[in-house]
């Protein structure tokens, strides 16, 4: 496991080493302890990976402390640790942004390891995430997956350039086997909408008498038998793409 950076903000000197040596018990834990605000923002540039503030601090007060904090970077998790058990302050901090809010007592320590193992574990996901879709665009970077040199080829590069960088309808012709969908996932993964979903479609399988629905959604009770609500397809791909699949083999009606 990688090593998580973790700043502590909190004055009182005993309770604050108390949480100190708590967390660095965790060898993969590198655990920074500041006596106030300033000292946290000054420092932001080490990047902590989790932020764990105290409400009440002697120059800023706790809610103004996150909101500078987000300013600066917004994608830090931060855990508020307050000795208020007022629901409403809890609320508004999470609210606000705050991932946790913890109340001072003789369970904190133990409270906080296991906020901190819960955000570590869900920052390690977003990064799976993110390796997989770094992994996903050099996969259909179209250079590397469609090969040729031959001057039908190049002329498909230069087409795939010029739909990567507008916003239009494009239509892919070619037998089947040739390689459509590669090409679409290629201006897809290339593009601006690389980061929302791709959705494909083989439109020779969906039955006349379920076109709407599957297209357009439906809501529950709209129609007899429509039990549950229905995300169609366009819905599904907003600000992504929609591959119609082999739109030539459905009936000339439909199309």
């Amino acid at each position: 496991m990688t090593s998580l950076k973790i700043f502590l903000i909190e004055d009182d000197p005993f309770f604050g080493e108390a949480l100190k040596y708590h967390l660095k018990l965790n060898p993969d834990f590198e655990v920074y302890l500041f006596k106030s605000g300033k000292e946290c923002i000054s420092n932001l540039y080490q990047k902590p990976d989790i932020i764990c503030l105290d409400f009440g601090l002697p120059d800023i007060t706790g809610d103004k402390l996150l909101k500078m904090i987000q300013e600066t970077n917004n994608k830090i998790p931060i855990i508020i640790i307050s000795g208020q058990e007022d629901i409403e302050v809890a609320v508004n901090f999470l609210k606000s942004g705050a991932k946790d809010y913890i109340i001072k007592n003789d369970q904190t320590k133990d409270i906080l390891w296991n906020s901190i193992h819960k955000i570590r574990e869900n920052l390690a996901l977003v990064n799976e995430v993110k390796d997989l879709k770094e992994q996903l665009e050099q996969k259909f970077s179209f250079e590397k997956t469609i090969i040729g040199q031959s001057e039908a080829i190049k002329s498909v590069f230069n087409k795939i350039n010029k739909s990567i960088n507008t916003n239009i309808n494009v239509s892919i012709t070619g037998e089947t086997g040739t390689g459509k969908e590669v090409v679409a996932k290629a201006i897809h993964y290339n593009s601006d909408r690389k980061n929302k979903p791709f959705i494909a479609i083989n439109m020779a399988a969906i039955p006349k008498d379920l076109m709407e629905s599957d297209f357009f959604g439906h809501e529950a009770g709209s129609f007899t038998g429509a039990n549950t609500r229905k995300i169609g397809k366009f819905e599904q791909a907003n600000g992504g793409t929609l591959f119609l699949d082999e739109i030539g083999d459905m009936p000339l009606a439909l199309q």
